[in-house]
């Protein structure tokens, strides 16, 4: 990587994430280490450490630098975890999971992207990180149960399969729509038999397509 984007990336840590209040070690290190702009396509390149999303093609976002830290450092990831990511898209929130938590079980829907994350995830040696195609509205029961899961698209509703999947204390982060246009990040938390949910904020995503998503 070079000089430019290693200051640009110190930036926006600096300018993007801690100023606005967040403020995990664990979790600023490791976006630290991971060269976002390998996941944003060569015409926007110059763009990758703006506080903005990116088009990665297929219709797909690479998340505001601010919100994928929010939402990773909402997980409380310690090291040891088994984390599924729903909508892998560019794979740069696989990456920074990566640095984060044991074994990370992400999935995507077009298989021209999960070709493409999977390449730069082992370019990058994620090893920890399997890519999987698939309908990430159904989780992927294979690996459950799941400590955390992480969900990069907005979906209508909370999917069942998804809550079915958590671990005992596991954590799901999700934006799911509101329906008065805009969409709430929520967190599920699965204690005991039990489930609680907290609005961490508004955001915007691409919607969560799939059989518990949006079907197209």
């Amino acid at each position: 990587m070079t000089d430019r984007y290693w200051a640009e990336r110190r930036r926006m840590i600096e300018d993007q994430i801690r100023r606005r209040g967040l403020d995990d070690a664990r979790v600023l290190g490791a976006i630290s280490e991971v060269p976002r702009h390998l996941f944003v396509p060569q015409p926007a390149r110059d763009a990758s450490y703006d506080d903005t999303p990116l088009a990665i093609g297929q219709g797909q976002t690479i998340s505001q630098p601010y919100i994928v830290a929010l939402m990773t450092s909402t997980l409380e990831l310690r090291g040891a975890e088994r984390v599924l990511e729903v909508g892998t898209g560019s794979g740069y929130q696989a990456a920074i999971l990566s640095h984060l938590a044991g074994e990370i079980h992400t999935v995507e829907l077009v298989p021209e992207l999960a070709a493409r994350a999977r390449r730069l995830l082992a370019h990058l040696k994620c090893d920890n990180v399997v890519v999987h195609v698939g309908d990430g509205s159904l989780g992927w029961p294979e690996a459950a149960p799941y400590d955390s899961i992480i969900v990069t698209a907005a979906a209508p509703a909370l999917p069942a399969p998804l809550i079915e999947q958590l671990a005992d204390h596991g954590r799901l982060v999700i934006p799911v729509a509101s329906g008065n246009g805009y969409q709430l990040l929520t967190v599920v938390r699965f204690e005991g038999g039990r489930i609680s949910e907290q609005v961490l904020a508004s955001v915007a995503f691409v919607p969560l397509r799939g059989k518990f998503g949006v079907r197209r």
